[in-house]
């Protein structure tokens, strides 16, 4: 990755760490810049680790590593600023993953539509034992996309991110339909 770029200066010369006697000699200034050479693409990269592991400042090779280890999807399909947002995301994703809040988040940064989204379930409590449970029988999600044409829309690529992001216990259904026409009565 780095080793590609040719000439590049080492900020630490292993000629400058030794005794003046030695700075004479041919062979060793030969062999430490070759040595230099060699070490300057590691001694830059260490230097810049910071910048390396920040989805902004990230080399474009780095980026598709740090979505791999942070464990989201960057291909290189995307355009790169939706790549790198999706890394800078990860961490507040993973923490929001299987909650509503992450579903319509992970379809938003996928296609930058606000999703509508019904849950079947709900919350009660009962004093007296062995109430009726509250909400629908099967737990399910609803996710639905307003988008211009939904025939050309990805609609699998979309069941696939809706699927990675609800929770395995609960079924899930996308519908796409077409955005209202501006001035249409919405009735």
């Amino acid at each position: 990755m780095r080793a590609a770029i040719p000439g590049l200066p080492t900020p630490h010369p292993l000629l400058d760490g030794l005794p003046a006697l030695y700075l004479e000699h041919d062979f060793l200034q030969r062999f430490l810049g070759a040595l230099d050479e060699v070490l300057a693409p590691l001694h830059l990269t260490l230097d810049n680790l910071p910048a390396y592991l920040h989805p902004g400042t990230a080399p474009e090779d780095f980026l598709a590593w740090l979505a791999g280890w942070l464990a989201v999807e960057a291909d290189a399909e995307r355009p790169e600023d939706q790549r790198r947002a999706v890394v800078a995301e990860a961490v507040a994703r993973h923490r929001r993953r299987g909650t509503r809040h992450g579903l319509a988040a992970a379809v938003r940064l996928e296609t930058g539509t606000e999703p509508e989204i019904d849950e079947s379930g709900a919350t009660a409590w009962s004093p007296v034992p062995g109430a009726a449970l509250p909400g629908s029988a099967g737990a399910s999600v609803t996710v639905r996309l307003r988008v211009p044409d939904p025939d050309r829309f990805d609609r699998a690529r979309l069941e696939r991110l809706v699927a990675a992001e609800t929770p395995a216990h609960i079924a899930y259904r996308v519908e796409l339909l077409p955005t209202a026409a501006e001035g249409a009565d919405p009735s």
